[in-house]
């Protein structure tokens, strides 16, 4: 893979965490319940540190990285959707919007994992994927439990 595309690629990554980072901050200050404050401030500093990781291999190749999240790419992958379930004041809704901009994440990192990445990228994007789609199956089993 070329330099440019690889950078492409961890950029990509770097705004899909930057998204998550501050969707589950938005979240951990909308929801109700204790726990799940506690368990999205979690999540949004794991996507920062992620977007960290991934700025610092951007920066290894000489190039300026990806420094925000989208509004663009918060529209797109499902997070702006947040906003709406904070206005329902329901931990549920929140889950629900939760999960759906996991599903964008999962996808973000699957396709990062299908691109020709460099050994050593490869086994940090592997790593962190694993995470998200830990993060994401968290989500979704949460939001099951709490529509019951």
């Amino acid at each position: 893979m070329k330099t440019k595309d690889t950078v492409s690629t961890l950029n990509d990554l770097i705004q899909i965490n930057k998204d998550g980072q501050e969707g589950f901050k938005d979240a951990s200050e909308n929801v109700k319940n204790p726990e799940l404050k506690t368990l999205f401030a979690k999540y949004s500093l794991q996507r920062s540190k992620f977007a960290g990781e991934l700025q610092q291999h951007v920066t290894e190749f000489g190039e300026e990285p990806e420094k925000d999240s989208s509004l663009a790419g918060a529209i797109h992958r499902g997070w702006i959707d947040l906003k709406t379930a904070f206005t329902k004041g329901d931990d549920h809704s929140i889950l629900v919007e939760c999960e759906r901009g996991e599903d964008y994440a999962v996808e973000a990192y699957n396709d990062a994992i299908d691109a020709e990445l460099p050994a050593n990228l490869r086994v940090l994007v592997e790593e962190q994927a694993a995470m998200v789609t830990a993060t994401h199956d968290d989500m979704r089993d949460r939001r099951d439990a709490a529509a019951e």
